[in-house]
């Protein structure tokens, strides 16, 4: 399978989860808007799924990905399989303490971590309370889904781990379609959601099981033990997940800020469920892929190969994710409109959710290129650097938040968690050119101004086009006619961009079927290429 079709695969799934979650919002808007109970959700919400990044996805695809690929070529899948039931013994041993101990203290923590500003209001800080309480073991199914999920992406199958997170939104979108059929209130409606939450989590971790169990692999639970294997993984893990994570750092830490003035929390969830869909469908698919197929380049000293690789995912992250940045600069505030302005969103919402989406717009291509630089040093088994990076670019979002937000609000937090990402996808990036980890590509450099030129030509032909259809995009158009308008604007803008990028040299079919090629050839060349 060539790494285009590998990134099509894995981005295929995020692309169903990103869409039905635009749906689960577009619902959660109308029936909650930006008020108390919407914003008592998502501080909740943001909890378990910040450790989830951090801990699980962070810390697993970048630590036990390599070390597991390594077994099965060193060990065959039955030396895989007990490095396998090593790591769940361990790791289930863990959840299981920590979420104890999290469930008993979950008020402290929502008083002095999530959200502080909330104790001035009693019923608020109640409600996320026990909203918390009710999903935080969603953190240990989706953990240990988590691990057997790299699993399967070592074994080249990306469908189902990809496709899992799906039913996160499904399961929503029913709970938010039965409260509307039956009335509920927003109270009832949190709460229902909150245990949608919780569910979701046994049946993403029953899906990725289940492949498992049908890729080969069979694991029992084995009484947790320090290995040397599970000790290099958790030695690996732990700065992996700071680094991995370092977006939901940032967002845990954004949250607590923002809890400070009411509906700050729900308008960057709003915002920022629109900008994850570029970032997931790309930058996921990129990370998913590219950290086994570097990984298993290095282990043959093919370096030639593992430099093409890095500087084709960074040129197909570049091409997608420029005109989806230049876009939601743009025309940010007509998209939230058609999306959430309906029931309890009013206009006001809109706009400000749309000054975030479009500040995040301007991040949008540091943190996919983050995502493929990391990588990087992953496949290296350096875990430790992009650590620093990453807690140096902590620092940044942190003390520029603290000094945006009593004057610019949500926006500020926004621009700080953006200026952040630059910072972070520089210095990975300098780094890697520094230690001759990335390998000199001209024609690569020659067609990111390209890109550059095309994406910002793109934009400028959008904003009169917003201009032109401005009654079509009015708040008292219709909601089909708003739809219309939105789609006809997002398919002129992709026909203008790829004429572009294509005629001026930016893009190359030739070229990068040819490099696909190369690549899939070499994949194909090594013995734990073919998942059994």
């Amino acid at each position: 399978m060539s790494l285009v079709k590998k990134f099509a695969t894995v981005a295929s799934g995020t692309l169903m989860s990103r869409v039905f979650g635009f749906t689960r919002e577009m619902l959660m808007a109308s029936a909650l808007g930006t008020g108390p109970i919407a914003d008592a959700f998502n501080a909740a919400f943001r909890f378990p799924n910040t450790f989830r990044r951090l801990f699980a996805e962070g810390a697993f695809n970048a630590a036990f990905v390599p070390l597991f690929a390594k077994e099965i070529e060193a060990n065959g899948l039955d030396g895989a399989r007990r490095f396998s039931e090593e790591v769940f013994g361990v790791l289930f041993t863990v959840l299981l303490t920590l979420t104890i101990l999290m469930e008993v203290s979950m008020p402290l923590i929502v008083r002095y971590v999530i959200a502080p500003g909330f104790v001035e209001d009693p019923m608020k800080f109640d409600n996320t309370v026990r909203m918390a309480i009710i999903m935080f073991p969603y953190l240990a199914c989706m953990s240990l889904a988590a691990m057997m999920s790299g699993m399967l992406n070592s074994l080249h199958r990306y469908f189902a781990a990809a496709i899992a997170p799906v039913f996160l939104n499904v399961i929503l979108i029913g709970v938010l379609a039965y409260a509307w059929y039956t009335g509920q209130d927003g109270r009832h409606v949190g709460y229902a959601l909150s245990w949608g939450v919780m569910v979701s989590g046994l049946v993403q971790l029953a899906i990725v099981w289940i492949a498992v169990r049908n890729a080969g692999i069979t694991i029992g639970f084995r009484l947790p033990h320090l290995t040397k294997n599970v000790k290099r993984l958790l030695v690996l893990a732990l700065p992996a997940a700071v680094t991995g994570g370092i977006t939901q750092i940032n967002l845990l830490i954004n949250t607590n800020i923002a809890s400070a003035k009411s509906g700050a929390i729900s308008s960057l969830a709003y915002a920022d469920r629109i900008y994850q869909l570029p970032l997931g469908v790309v930058g996921i698919a990129v990370a998913t892929v590219l950290l086994p197929e570097l990984a298993r380049a290095l282990r043959s000293g093919n370096l030639k190969e593992a430099s093409s690789l890095q500087n084709r995912s960074v040129e197909f992250t570049l091409f997608l994710t420029l005109p989806a940045a230049a876009a939601l600069l743009v025309m940010s505030e007509p998209i939230v409109r058609m999306l959430y302005e309906r029931g309890n969103f009013s206009p006001t919402s809109t706009h400000t959710v749309g000054n975030i989406l479009a500040v995040y717009g301007l991040g949008l291509p540091a943190f996919v290129l983050i995502k493929a630089f990391l990588p990087g040093f992953f496949a290296r088994e350096d875990t430790r650097t992009p650590m620093i990076f990453a807690a140096i670019a902590v620092a940044v979002n942190v003390s520029l938040a603290l000094t945006l937000f009593p004057i610019m609000y949500e926006t500020g937090i926004a621009t700080a968690e953006i200026v952040a990402g630059w910072v972070n996808a520089i210095l990975l990036f300098a780094t890697l050119v520094w230690r001759g980890h990335w390998g000199r590509d001209i024609p690569l450099l020659t067609r990111i101004p390209r890109l550059f030129i095309s994406a910002a030509i793109m934009a400028i032909g959008l904003h009169y086009a917003i201009i032109w259809m401005g009654p079509a995009l009015a708040p008292h158009a219709p909601l089909h006619t708003q739809a219309v308008a939105v789609l006809t604007l997002v398919i002129l803008a992709m026909i203008s961009y790829f004429a572009l990028a294509f005629g001026t040299g930016g893009a190359s079919l030739a070229m990068i079927r040819r490099n696909v090629k190369r690549g899939a050839k070499a994949a194909e060349a090594t013995p734990t290429d073919a998942a059994p």
